[in-house]
Order: structure tokens, then sequence, then C-alpha cells
């Protein structure tokens, strides 16, 4: 099994999972269908199936095009608002695709309809994955758009940290340097914090992304996942992990410095590309996923 990071508009990611003995694929939130095709089509791949996260028009918009140009291609969701949407799946619910298996792990809280896909190959040693979407970033988690402290604490602390140690994050957009100024802001004294973001640093200085990671890592500086320690509960001045929780992303949305932010001019022409190409999702894609 291999993946294929793609990075598409200002800082999503959509990925191809390959089963390299096939050649068979499947598309994880392909928002740029025409580029998705191209790459297929070049690698001398076969699209048999798309994973959609979330129905935020930055990760759903190219399924309707996708299902139009490739026969027979299953879209899965959680989210009837999902576009081209051919098949709901629930929690729990696995998919066989040759020797690659995909368990679905039903995660509501940045969108009331979030799915994470916990991938792995069949007698294969290499570490499984899990794509995440905006539920779980490299150093933070989604907003709660949808959703509340306690399904986020749910999704991250029992959802997700259920899975095997190794297991690879890819996320859904390239928010790593944010995140970790924020950690570093919550954790001064963390080292691993400060070691990562000078790799996150250097990574974008090359133009490389920072995906994946492993949730072993994401346990060493994510303050989302560092409820209970000491420093992570003195910055928000709580204990219960869930009250952690819910400060912590309160001071996460408030975190936000102005270098961060886009210039107007690039706002504008942003807002009013995503405006020609899909009405529908205007207000949700125009929010910080993180």
């Amino acid at each position: 099994m291999k993946v294929k990071v793609i990075s598409i508009l200002e800082d999503n990611y959509m990925y191809l999972v390959i089963e390299e003995q096939s050649k068979q694929a499947m598309a994880v939130d392909p928002a740029v269908p025409h580029r998705l095709l191209e790459i297929v089509k070049r690698e001398g791949l076969s699209l048999i199936a798309v994973l959609t996260t979330h129905y935020h028009w930055d990760h759903a918009r190219g399924n309707e095009a996708l299902v139009k140009e490739v026969p027979g291609l299953k879209v899965y969701g959680a989210d009837d608002r999902i576009k081209g949407l051919t098949d709901k799946v629930t929690n729990s619910q696995e998919l066989k695709f040759n020797s690659i298996n995909v368990r679905c792990l039903f995660t509501p809280c940045h969108t009331s309809g979030d799915m994470c896909y916990y991938i792995w190959e069949d007698e294969c040693t290499d570490a499984p994955a899990v794509f995440t979407g905006d539920t779980l970033f490299i150093g933070g988690c989604g907003r709660f758009f949808e959703g509340t402290a306690e399904q986020m604490h749910y999704n991250l602390t029992k959802v997700l940290a259920s899975l095997p140690q190794e297991t690879k994050v890819f996320c859904g957009h390239e928010n790593t340097i944010k995140n970790l100024k924020f950690a570093v802001l919550v954790e001064p004294e963390n080292e691993k914090v400060k070691e990562m973001l000078s790799w996150a640093r250097a990574r974008d200085d090359d133009d490389k992304p920072t995906v994946p990671s492993t949730l072993k890592e994401e346990f060493d500086y994510n303050p989302f996942l560092r409820l209970s320690e000491k420093a992570v509960q003195k910055f928000t001045g709580k204990t219960d992990p869930v009250e952690v929780m819910r400060v912590l992303r309160k001071e996460k949305d408030k975190f936000q410095k102005p270098k961060d932010r886009l210039p107007p001019q690039a706002m504008l022409a942003l807002q009013w590309g995503l405006l020609m190409s899909s009405k529908d999702h205007l207000s949700s894609a125009l929010k910080e996923n993180d």
C-alpha cells in the first residue's frame, strides 16, 4: 500500500491510497478532480473509490465530477450533505478493496457527519494509516463547528487513541506551523514541541509537506492529546479533561497572529473563486478549519 500526498487549494491535502500490485486506487477528499485524474492517468492507476471525511467544499467538491468521469465509482461518506455520495457508511463499518481494508470511524464535532478512515493492508508489516480530515491535525484539532468539547474529547482520546501508536496520521490541511506555535504557548518547556516546530519550518522552507505524523508523536506535542499534563492544565486553569479541551479550543480560536492571515487582496480573490465555484458551500469554506 502506497499513499500519495497531493497538495491542493491554499493548504488542503487530498490523497491517493494505491494498492501497488493491482494498481487500483482510492482517493481521500479529492477536491480538485481534474488534477487527481491527471495523476491517476499518468501513473496508470484505476480509481475505484472515494472516501470523503466531511461535506465541506474544500474536501467534497470534486465528488460529482469524478462520478461523471469514472463509471461505477463509489463515493463513501457519513453525511447526506456530501455531494456525489453513493454509499453512506456508519461507525465501525469495514470496507474491503482487494488487500486493502478500511474501517470507518465516526468522529462528529467539526461537522456532525465527520468520518475518519483507518486503513491497513493484509499481510503487510508496514504501519497502518488513518485519514483524519479536519478532526485531528498535526499538533492540533479541528474547530467545533457543529459539535462540542465532549465530542472532540471522545474522538481524540477514545476513538483515535485506541488505534496502534505507530499509525500514520494523514490530515486534511497543512496547519502544522500555526498549530505548533500555539502548542509552544501552551507548553513553553516542552522540547518536543520546539523540535517539531523547527522541523516543520524547515519543511516549509523546502516546500515539503509535514504529513504524515504518527499517533505516538502526536501524544508528545499535540496539546489536544495532552489534556492531563500539568502544563496544559495550568494554561487552561482547568483539570477536568473535557474542560481543558473546551478552554484549549477557545484559546486556539483566538490565536491568530497578523502575519498568519492572508493579505486582503488574496482573501478577496479566494472568496471570489469560492463563490464562482460553489455557492452552496461558500459559508463553510470560508471558515477556518483549524
